[in-house]
């Protein structure tokens, strides 16, 4: 009979052998948890400039000149580089010591968020009352942009071109704008007793925006002609300049800090501008790489990424023909570049909600607090439109976290029949990188106001800064 070992040793074989979720709180020094919580305030700031893809395009730009980057397409020799595509993209590069086709160190994060926007014939009036009719972009839950204050954003183009910035509803002086609910003592038949997706219908996400009449009684379409008048006065817009627009609702007011520890992060857009933050904080500082590095901020995610702006577009080709022409090196060899290339699929994933424990597959669930998380296959079902990211990758991400003192776990997105989702990550694997998601947990993902921790948001930061800077192979 085997001699059972001392509680010692089994201690000892248990620290060593057995897997330690990390919560973030007991890993970091005063040091460390005074970073995190400035961290978390230049977050926040972030979130309530770049409530739009647009919006954040403008934001991260601003933000990259003042650290010295400079557009690609200029005279000067530069290593810190912009590539601004249509406005809803973005490319920032660092170049590094290396050659570009020794490869990329490649951060890929979305712009985009489910929002409502404005269709293009929005505006009417019904039972003397202005509204506009709007469709859902992503995936929501419809219910939950019913009955709180919402704010429009965007920009329309006028027929000669000209472009109007739009943002009402943010600040303190501005109105704000509602989709109206049912009263619980009429909803029975018409909520309460169908399905949530019968309940609560796309076409009936009509935002309410105003009740004053122009003219008399006879005027026809009177509540309607008020808003066009107004919008003619202020902006100088007619009602077919609404073709030409994107005009978007979002939740009104900012991102707030969240519990009474203020240990959390509450706000509109944390998917995925989570990440995109990280990565742009990431890159803005880096000194001089050993490998070119490239923050890619991208849009339409939300919608399967299709669209010219999207992961699916030409514009990381564009961006490694930019990045070779400089340096006088054939265009051809972008493909070489991008197969032997390194990258992150900056995206978040869901946290372990303890009231919601059997959508969870819980050993394998992110958990808040508990660091940037891992997720080596999205998907659904058996791992179908997935990337599912190689061992050897897998194992040399992990090397490069412990050696950049990064906190991080593994988890996927919910159970195996429950669910599923998808990220840029495949589209990106389509040209022969290795990549695997890395993000943020969250709670409420896709809501109007998402959760994340302080400290897992300054793990994302520091797993995508550690990721620019690794030397080791």
């Amino acid at each position: 009979m085997m001699n059972s070992p001392d509680k010692e040793t089994v201690k000892q074989l248990q620290e060593k052998l057995a897997i330690t979720s990390r919560l973030v709180w007991d890993y970091v020094d005063e040091s460390e948890q005074m970073a995190i919580m400035q961290y978390a305030e230049r977050y926040k700031s972030f979130l309530n400039a770049a409530k739009t893809e647009r919006q954040a395009v403008t934001e991260i730009e601003r933000q990259a000149a003042e650290h010295g980057f400079v557009n690609i397409d200029s005279a000067g020799p530069g290593a810190r580089l912009i590539f601004n595509y249509k406005g809803k993209a973005l490319a920032l590069a660092v170049l590094g010591t290396q050659p570009l086709p020794r490869g990329l160190r490649i951060v890929a994060a979305h712009l985009d968020s489910p929002r409502l926007d404005l269709k293009q014939y929005p505006l009417y009036e019904e039972g003397e009352l202005a509204f506009l009719k709007t469709h859902y972009y992503g995936g929501i839950k419809k219910y939950q942009w019913l009955a709180r204050p919402l704010a429009i954003h965007g920009v329309v183009i006028k027929e000669n071109g000209e472009a109007v910035t739009l943002q009402v509803g943010e600040s303190p002086e501005d109105p704000v704008f509602t989709v109206c609910d049912l009263l619980p003592h009429l909803a029975r038949k018409a909520q309460t007793d169908k399905k949530v997706e019968d309940a609560f219908v796309g076409e009936k996400l009509n935002v309410l925006a105003g009740s004053l009449p122009l003219g008399d009684k006879e005027t026809k379409d009177r509540f309607k002609l008020h808003l066009l008048n107004l919008l003619s006065e202020k902006y100088g817009l007619t009602e077919e300049d609404l073709i030409s627009a994107e005009l978007e609702i979002v939740p009104a007011g900012g991102a707030r800090d969240l519990g009474w520890d203020r240990s959390m992060v509450g706000g509109y857009g944390q998917d995925d501008r989570s990440c995109v933050f990280a990565a742009l904080e990431a890159i803005l500082t880096l000194p001089e790489p050993q490998y070119t590095c490239l923050a890619l901020f991208v849009d339409k995610e939300e919608i399967g990424s299709a669209g010219n702006t999207s992961a699916q577009s030409c514009l990381l080709e564009q961006v490694v023909e930019g990045l070779l022409a400089r340096q006088g090196e054939s265009r051809e060899l972008w493909r070489q570049i991008l197969a032997t290339s390194r990258a992150l699929s900056a995206d978040v994933n869901a946290a372990l909600d303890p009231d919601w424990p059997e959508v969870h597959e819980k050993r394998n669930a992110a958990r808040l607090g508990y660091g940037v998380c891992l997720t080596k296959f999205t998907g659904h079902g058996g791992k179908y439109q997935a990337n599912d990211a190689n061992a050897e990758y897998v194992g040399w991400i992990r090397r490069v976290f412990k050696n950049q003192g990064v906190i991080w776990q593994a988890g996927e997105l919910g159970k195996v029949d429950e669910g599923g989702g998808g990220t840029i990550a495949k589209f990106l694997a389509a040209l022969g990188m290795d990549i695997i998601d890395c993000g943020t947990p969250l709670l409420s993902m896709h809501s109007p106001f998402e959760v994340a921790s302080k400290g897992d948001l300054y793990m994302t930061y520091k797993a995508y800064r550690g990721f620019f800077v690794e030397t080791a192979d």
